[in-house]
């Protein structure tokens, strides 16, 4: 019945801030940006190696996500990654903290979270 995930929606709090952090340093690519004047509110539609997979959306004062203590609902935002040890160091080249890597006891795969913009957990998990 279903074929994949068609995308992820995120509501950002400081749209440019969330932009620069999705397209300049995890690296995803702008498929399309429209400006939504009746709901003052962007629309960023965003690819990861030319799979749509993130719509970026900004509103007016939306409410703060609770991130932590972890709450029911989506827990947090996954990528594939092929080696942790270059994706921590280009986070590091921005300042971005993260969390000591760990390694994922049933598959012995490393892992780590970092935080968007807005507290939403980003988790890195290698190959």
């Amino acid at each position: 019945m279903l074929n994949k995930i068609h995308h992820i929606a995120i509501i950002c709090s400081d749209y440019e801030k969330s932009k620069h952090f999705y397209t300049q340093i995890l690296g995803l690519t702008v498929i399309q940006e429209v400006y939504r004047k009746d709901r003052a509110s962007f629309k960023l539609d965003l690819a990861l190696h030319g799979v749509y997979c993130i719509e970026l959306f900004s509103f007016p004062d939306p409410p703060k996500r609770i991130s932590r203590p972890e709450a029911s609902g989506l827990r947090h935002l996954a990528f594939e990654v092929s080696n942790i040890d270059e994706i921590t160091t280009r986070l590091s080249s921005y300042n971005i903290e993260y969390e000591p890597i760990r390694t994922d006891l049933f598959t012995g795969k490393k892992f780590t979270f970092i935080s968007d913009p807005d507290d939403l957990p980003i988790e890195f998990y290698e190959k």
